[in-house]
């Protein structure tokens, strides 16, 4: 799947939740659940494009679900429909969903919960539970009852599911494999204990990224086989391989 660098116009851009949006292009584009586009849309400054994963990818449009957190997410969304934005992409090495089977726990903390979407919408042949984790606002899990068989969610407030952490809800037993993207503190648990009960488990980084091709070794991460770049070697890691210390 080779990578394309196009100028598109905005289709829409939606707030969904406070500070959280979704970024609609439409047209023909490609990409594995788990991979990403750099996307960018000033000419000088910021001086970096900025890496977001597909959240989902359908017939005709890709969609970015994204959170205001700096510079380069406030400036997309400010984004009006029919403005320009660049994208390069599909990047990354994405989840192989053939070799997904049997009861599958995906686990999510805030945005983390972006690319996966699009990784249940292609389990088709697989039983999903799905963990999401939230600091206080809860979204996107109307959208994701399509796709699992349970959905568990927590709130650092409470407000909504459980009072605490996703992990601590979270029970490895039950499943065949794991799926994991958020923060690097919630990954490393995940980590700790889909070992001790011998499950195989795969991570989507979110590291920082400039170039989103492994030039720049910006993004290197440890492996017990060395360091790899996130945005080439990965985002996707094997649980066996991956080294993270929150």
């Amino acid at each position: 799947m080779q990578s394309k660098h196009i100028k598109v116009r905005v289709y829409e851009n939606k707030e969904i939740s406070i500070g959280i949006f979704k970024l609609t292009i439409q047209g023909s584009f490609e990409g594995k659940p788990g991979q990403f586009y750099m996307l960018r849309a000033w000419d000088k400054q910021p001086f970096l494009s900025r890496p977001i994963s597909i959240h989902n990818l359908d017939k005709g449009k890709i969609e970015f679900l994204y959170e205001v957190r700096g510079e380069g997410t406030e400036f997309f969304s400010n984004l009006k429909k029919d403005e320009f934005i660049e994208l390069l992409g599909p990047l990354g090495n994405g989840f192989d969903i053939d070799s997904i089977k049997g009861k599958v726990a995906i686990v999510t903390g805030g945005i983390g919960i972006a690319p996966m979407y699009y990784v249940a919408k292609q389990l088709e042949t697989c039983e999903i539970e799905f963990y999401a984790g939230f600091r206080d606002q809860v979204y996107l899990i109307d959208e994701i009852k399509d796709f699992a068989n349970e959905i568990y969610v927590s709130t650092d407030t409470g407000q909504f599911g459980h009072k605490g952490f996703i992990t601590e809800i979270f029970n490895p037993k039950k499943y065949d494999i794991v799926l994991c993207c958020g923060p690097s503190i919630m990954m490393d648990i995940i980590l700790r204990v889909c070992k001790e009960n011998n499950k195989k488990v795969f991570i989507s980084q979110e590291n920082r990224m400039a170039c989103g091709i492994g030039a720049c070794l910006g993004c290197t991460c440890k492996t017990n086989s060395g360091a790899k770049t996130v945005c080439k070697d990965g985002p996707v890691f094997s649980g066996e391989d991956v080294i993270i210390h929150a």
